[in-house]
């Protein structure tokens, strides 16, 4: 049996190792946390996650909260312009509106059976902003994924609901518009992401709030073929600590009506690949953790390595497409990077890859196709590739 003074200690915080005699954390001043011999496994999520979703049925949360309807892609301001270029030029999306209001400029893009995409910046301070301040992000602060907003039946229930479970929300009344009311969580602590719940009010989906004003930005989709075969958001990727990765999870489940559907280890790149989904056709919501914390392993891994270098933070996009192989030799052919080359096989069901990272947003693109009468979600190989590709990153 190891002593005391060899039980690893590290911050659930930031997941800095703890000097001995510590009382908070000396990087991010969080009170401190010992973990001995920290190792993640499903028993909690197993235990748990069904608990939350009787809960979220008790409570009246059950049947609330949808789909997901839009993301919030933040950029640096001089960035916004090509970051909105580069989503044109490399998915299947359109610009569909820009607008200019006190707190931010916009511009929002949709392709048909999937979330919207909204890319802004900042005119006002962000709540996000300690979240950024890591070694590989410093230069691009104001650029993350910072919402995942989903369809709301009953805004004013599902908000005293959750203020009852101690919920924050980041304004104490739901923003309102002619077409939509609009509310979101302050930042998770453990993703860095805020959930948004919006209510539309009628049939026209404009995300136009109170006081905007048109942008006067022009943008062309390219003519490339091949963009018509990138559909609809598949599913989004948020690296979390390994301390983190159990009450990343159950904190969604408990903001949304998703379930913990199973988790993918990959011991030797200290990696879990965990999936919460609402339905087998909508999209899926990913949290990558180690199986242990950065300080605590002797190899560390890409994904324990990507959040020291970039904090907890959605990774990637992932990008539903009928023909990857034409994406594929099109992106490249364009000039885009790639981490991996496609991995994968219509005889195996699915293939993938991933985008080497935008500049701007700071995200990964993933390209996926699944074959034919494929059920599964993922493939434990390509899961392996894919994760180790990140440690280009």
């Amino acid at each position: 049996m190891k002593t005391a003074s060899h039980e690893p200690r590290v911050c659930l915080q930031c997941g800095a190792r703890l000097p001995s005699d510590a009382v908070t954390c000396p990087d991010c001043n969080a009170p401190t946390t010992r973990l001995i011999d920290f190792q993640n496994s499903d028993a909690r999520l197993l235990r748990e996650g069904p608990r939350l979703v009787e809960e979220r049925k008790r409570l009246g949360l059950e049947g609330l909260v949808g789909g997901l309807e839009f993301v919030v892609i933040n950029t640096e301001p001089e960035d916004q312009r090509v970051a909105v270029a580069e989503l044109l030029s490399r998915t299947g999306l359109d610009v569909i509106d820009g607008f200019l209001d006190a707190e931010k400029r916009t511009v929002a893009l949709r392709v048909s059976d999937s979330a919207d995409v909204l890319v802004t910046s900042r005119t006002a301070s962000s709540p996000f902003a300690t979240f950024t301040d890591h070694p590989k992000s410093r230069d691009r602060r104001a650029a993350r994924l910072e919402t995942l907003a989903f369809a709301c039946t009953d805004l004013d229930a599902y908000e005293q609901i959750q203020r009852g479970r101690g919920i924050e929300f980041m304004s104490e009344e739901p923003i309102v518009s002619d077409d939509f009311r609009f509310l979101q969580t302050v930042p998770s602590r453990y993703t860095g992401n805020s959930i948004g719940l919006i209510e539309w009010r009628g049939t026209n989906r404009s995300y136009r709030g109170p006081g905007s004003v048109p942008l006067d930005w022009a943008f062309e989709k390219p003519p490339i073929d091949y963009l018509a075969h990138v559909g609809r958001l598949d599913h989004a990727a948020t690296r979390v600590r390994a301390a983190d990765r159990d009450a990343a999870i159950l904190e969604f489940i408990g903001l949304t009506n998703y379930h913990f559907e199973f988790a993918i280890y990959v011991r030797s790149l200290n990696s879990i690949t965990n999936v919460a989904r609402l339905s087998p056709n909508e999209f899926a919501m990913v949290f990558t953790s180690g199986i242990a914390p950065l300080a605590g392993s002797k190899a560390p891994g890409p994904t324990e390595g990507f959040i020291r270098n970039y904090g907890p933070r959605v990774h990637h996009l992932a990008w539903d497409t009928d023909s990857i192989d034409d994406v594929y030799a099109g992106l490249k052919s364009e000039g885009q990077a790639f981490l991996l080359d496609l991995v994968g096989s219509p005889e195996e069901g699915l293939k993938q890859t991933f985008s080497e990272a935008s500049p701007t947003t700071l995200l990964v693109n993933e390209y996926i196709h699944r074959f034919g009468d494929f059920d599964g979600f993922f493939s434990r190989s390509n899961v392996t590739l894919l994760t180790e590709a990140t440690k280009k990153q």
